[in-house]
């Protein structure tokens, strides 16, 4: 890990920046002491796959549901309520 203090890190950001991405470890100081360190940020999202899709439709809720249209799902909440 290497540490710069903050008028560093001001002057060299950029080169300090690209030293992250390549996988430095980099830290600011400030008076001395670690206040922040640079690390890239990584794509948070993947593409659904195919595994992911069969392990949501085994874990459905409520697959007893009314199919059809909305209005068959309405009628029949409406018919429970008043039943």
């Amino acid at each position: 890990m290497e540490a710069h203090s903050l008028a560093e890190a001001k002057n060299h950001l950029s080169e300090l920046i690209d030293r992250a991405l390549s996988g430095e470890d980099i830290v600011i100081t400030r008076h001395g002491r670690p206040v922040v360190e640079l690390k890239p940020v990584h794509a948070q999202t993947r593409p659904v796959s195919a595994s992911d899709l069969e392990w949501l439709v085994a874990r459905r809720v409520g697959t007893g549901c009314v199919r059809g249209n909305a209005g068959a799902l309405v009628s029949t909440m409406r018919d429970e309520d008043n039943g």
